[in-house]
């Protein structure tokens, strides 16, 4: 068997945190050990994984600061390789796989032969729905649907970081995810990368719930205004990700920012003229945006 390392990364979400770990020693047929990042919690999670889970396999590391969902992978994913495992299942603390959920993943491995780029399991939300937040992508337009969903793998290009299985030698290969995003997009950036020169699939057989406090995707039209200023974040990634694939990657990134300015001007209650205004800006931004994709 492959020596494999979750990795998860966590802020102050000491409870939902402590179900993964649960979720994670306890899968069958195929076994890990976990390695968390904690981006300086407040909540005292390091106080629960000292009393809670002093088993072998488990490492804590705290980053000293928060450095986002995107800085916490990079420094995980960098210190699962140093490691020196072979494979690194990629999760949030929100995520909790299925007892099988790894044992899925290693069952294609082994009938693709190795030959893959990234594996991804299907997520659910706590109702039993597949989660709108994670639904892979067949292209940088379209998302997967139930036919994908109904076979035992099938070839996607991008993925989310909930629940994402890869080899070190390929983490080698591309580099590390990109820390410096902080938030959003970092997972599409990092799974487009390797799609573009590996072969890489979906994994209906693999199941985890990804336990969002809501079920919706990101929606900037509606949300609450004292989160305004993160989107930035989301809009610089965006143009930078995607303008890597040329003139459809350009098309996408307007096609998606004018889809949203109409939603804005809608249904947004306050705050319109500073949403957008931070969308252009992050738009503007990312142009010539181009942080440092750092390798092992």
């Amino acid at each position: 068997m492959p020596s494999i390392c979750a990795v998860v990364v966590t802020y102050n979400r000491k409870e939902k945190l402590k179900k993964c770990i649960e979720c994670l020693i306890r899968q069958v047929g195929s076994k890990c050990d976990v390695l968390i990042v904690d981006n300086a919690s407040t909540d005292g999670t390091y106080d629960m994984i000292r009393n809670e889970f002093t088993i072998m396999g488990i490492y804590y590391y705290n980053t000293g600061a928060n450095l986002g969902g995107a800085g916490g992978f990079e420094f995980g994913v960098k210190e699962a390789v140093r490691k020196g495992y072979e494979y690194i299942w990629i999760m949030d603390d929100d995520t909790w796989p299925s007892e099988t959920a790894l044992y899925e993943l290693i069952k294609v491995d082994t009938e693709l032969n190795g030959k893959w780029g990234f594996l991804s399991s299907v997520a659910y939300w706590t109702d039993g729905a597949i989660c709108r937040m994670n639904i892979q992508k067949r292209n940088i337009f379209r998302h997967i649907g139930k036919k994908e969903y109904e076979s035992e793998y099938s070839p996607i290009k991008m993925c989310s970081f909930v629940s994402l299985l890869v080899k070190s030698e390929i983490v080698k290969e591309v580099g590390l995810p990109i820390g410096d995003y902080f938030i959003w997009t970092d997972d599409y950036e990092f799974t487009g990368r390797i799609s573009r020169k590996n072969k890489c699939y979906v994994v209906p057989g693999s199941k985890v719930i990804h336990a969002m406090t809501r079920h919706t995707r990101v929606n900037f039209a509606t949300d609450e205004s004292d989160r305004i200023d993160r989107y930035k974040y989301i809009y610089r990634n965006d143009v930078h990700c995607y303008r890597q694939y040329g003139v459809p990657g350009w098309i996408y990134i307007v096609l998606k920012d004018v889809y949203t300015a109409f939603n804005i001007l809608l249904f947004s209650q306050k705050d319109k003229v500073k949403k957008i205004k931070v969308m252009c800006d992050g738009f503007i931004i990312g142009i010539k945006y181009n942080p440092d994709i750092k390798q092992v």
